[in-house]
């Protein structure tokens, strides 16, 4: 792919920033609830409590839907994310609610899109866990049964049976999901929560989060917020004040490109007829869609670290991750290499320990949801929805009991050092390489046996 004209940009690709910001707030005030973050969860959990009757406040540092609730790959994941091994070796007991937890959040944005009346283009072809080898798709077959057995929902397949390109082996597809356009649908997020009674002060930063006399103080620039109960929903940056618990989470940065437009003769050779995004199994996957222009967004491969918190908000992707994207296009479809990489971005998610999305409570009245770790499109407004519920009802409903946790204390994150995280794109990397080698070493050998028996073909006709 060519990757001389890239627009590099500090918000997102799938769509501009909104027009018409709410005010700042300037001044104290008082409410029930205080919700810190206008992301996916933050909008959710204060859409929620007003749909209640609770008198809530959202601030936000820049405007509802500035994080990576815009910047994502845009698909609806109805599966867990991690190595479903390792949360099956470590978490067994809680596997079931995982699992529905998963699917219960595509669901859940799926109804919020309905409700709403959202035109966020979505398509319900669920997302598919591609193999680029035998290895992989061993890998595959071994989640799947796995997601099964706990009560997923899914199709394993070939890559013909999943209408997905056939450079991947096969795969599955999730029954719960698909793709949609992520800055649409947080507009109209955006607009819902503008529309509820809630109270939404924009490009209001908050300072610091001060408990005092069994209630809350949430103090920014120009004025304080005192709550009765508030809910931290800030995701990747949650590590500002001292009230988020340590190592809670840790930030990555990922980034997303975009291709020009695909010629309609090349499109239809890939045999992409499901139009189902699909994610690969490496170590750190790399993910490809198609978009209602016909072009293609493709993603992660690479993460960089957090530095130290306030974490930066107009960075731009590093061309040459860029680059090693573009790389990764080429070698996955051949035929798509002399298109061109419109633009690119990224964005800040939070990763914990377990890899699991993690929702608990500092004392009585401080309530936080962080991590989703990839998945958080769908599970971090559902599980803000969850909260919003708990706060109002004074019980956990059953699928939030799966995240919740009673411990503020938490074990460093360990693995995801600069060292690291190149250590294991470069693993990634062998894998392909001994893939690509596989691969044409067996396409040569068909090519010499086929010309052998043209060779000889002949010989026995006399």
């Amino acid at each position: 792919m060519r990757t001389d004209q890239v627009e590099y940009l500090t918000f997102s690709g799938w769509g501009d920033p909104p027009t018409d910001l709410r005010p700042a707030l300037d001044g104290d005030l008082s409410c029930d609830v205080a919700v810190i973050g206008g992301g996916m969860g933050g909008m959710a959990t204060a859409l929620r409590l007003a749909e209640r009757g609770r008198d809530v406040v959202l601030l936000e540092a820049e405007f509802c839907g500035y994080g990576s609730s815009s910047r994502n790959g845009g698909q609806i994941a109805g599966a867990p994310g991690g190595d479903l091994r390792l949360l099956t070796l470590f978490t067994h007991k809680k596997m079931p609610g995982i699992v529905r937890l998963a699917e219960n959040a595509g669901r859940y944005v799926e109804g919020l899109i309905a409700t709403h009346d959202i035109d966020c283009e979505y398509v319900p072809n669920g997302l598919v866990w591609g193999a680029v080898s035998p290895i992989q798709m061993v890998r595959v077959k071994t989640f799947a049964a796995i997601f099964k057995r706990f009560g997923g929902h899914g199709q394993v397949g070939t890559s013909e049976e999943l209408g997905i390109p056939r450079s991947f082996v096969g795969g599955m597809r999730e029954n719960v999901g698909g793709m949609l356009n992520p800055r649409k649908l947080t507009a109209g997020v955006r607009r819902a929560v503008l529309a509820s009674g809630a109270r939404v002060f924009e490009g209001t930063k908050v300072i610091d989060v001060r408990r005092r006399h069994g209630a809350v103080d949430i103090v920014t620039a120009n004025g304080s917020v005192h709550a009765n109960s508030v809910v931290i929903a800030t995701n990747a940056y949650a590590g500002d004040w001292q009230t988020t618990p340590k190592n809670l989470s840790l930030p990555l940065y990922v980034i997303e490109a975009e291709s020009e437009p695909i010629p309609a003769d090349k499109l239809a050779a890939l045999g992409w007829t499901s139009r189902s995004g699909v994610i690969t199994q490496h170590q750190i996957m790399t993910h490809y869609r198609l978009t209602e222009r016909n072009t293609l967004v493709f993603g992660v491969r690479r993460a960089e670290r957090g530095p130290a918190y306030p974490l930066p908000t107009n960075k731009t992707p590093d061309p040459s991750l860029v680059r090693d994207l573009a790389k990764a296009v080429d070698e996955m479809f051949p035929s798509l290499a002399g298109l061109a990489v419109e633009r690119a971005w990224g964005g800040w998610i939070a990763i914990t320990a377990s890899w699991l999305s993690v929702a608990g409570r500092v004392e009585d009245n401080v309530y936080y949801s962080i991590g989703c770790n990839g998945h958080g499109l769908c599970q971090a407004p559902y599980i803000g929805s969850l909260i919003a519920d708990l706060i109002v009802d004074g019980r956990a409903p059953e699928d939030l009991d799966v995240v919740w946790t009673d411990t503020n204390k938490f074990p460093p994150i360990v693995l995801l050092d600069p060292v690291s995280l190149r250590t294991i794109w470069a693993l990634d990397r062998v894998g392909d390489a001994v893939n690509r080698f596989v691969r044409t070493t067996r396409a040569r050998w068909r090519t010499r046996r086929g010309s052998g028996r043209r060779a000889l073909a002949p010989i026995d006709g006399g």
